[in-house]
């Protein structure tokens, strides 16, 4: 049996990111969550029941934002316990927050790759998940003086 493994990002450039693992998705009983939004609906058809879709919110609409990121946090539970991840891998951001917060409680490996736009400062998502992450790769080595624990991996654009 192969190990149950959670690719999870927020839509945009961290979902992008996440998309570039695709090589190691067949290695795994793999299975993805992202933002529903309109440019990433086409990945049902790609993925179909591999793909899962949380809420989108921006925090640019703060009321509507704080609704839609508890929904989220609800549906992370759901997901959690129907998906049962051995392995949580996430390219950021707040939609991976809550996953990987529970992953950890619930014993979970988590794997946190900082996202390729950050070249000198510490992300939200990372400032949350460095501590608690159980592999923290980084995609410059100049991050190496920010996050001393995380591992240099390169960039994982190909």
């Amino acid at each position: 049996m192969r190990k149950k493994v959670l690719f999870i990002s927020s839509t945009g450039g961290h979902l992008s990111e996440l998309l570039e693992l695709k090589p190691l998705f067949e290695k795994y009983d793999y299975h993805i969550i992202t933002e529903k939004d309109k440019a990433n609906e086409s990945l049902k058809e790609i993925y179909g029941d591999k793909l899962s879709f949380l809420p989108y919110g921006t925090r640019a609409k703060l009321l509507s934002y704080l609704v839609k990121y508890f929904l989220l946090c609800c549906q992370t539970v759901y997901y959690y316990f129907k998906i049962r991840p051995k392995v949580i891998v996430t390219t950021g951001t707040h939609t991976a927050g809550p996953m990987c917060l529970l992953g950890k409680l619930l014993g979970s490996k988590i794997i946190y790759i900082e996202t390729y736009a950050n070249t000198n400062q510490k992300t939200a998502t990372g400032r949350l998940l460095y501590p608690i992450a159980d592999l923290f790769i980084v995609q410059w080595e100049e991050m190496l003086t920010i996050y001393p624990k995380a591992v240099y991996g390169g960039t994982i654009y190909s």
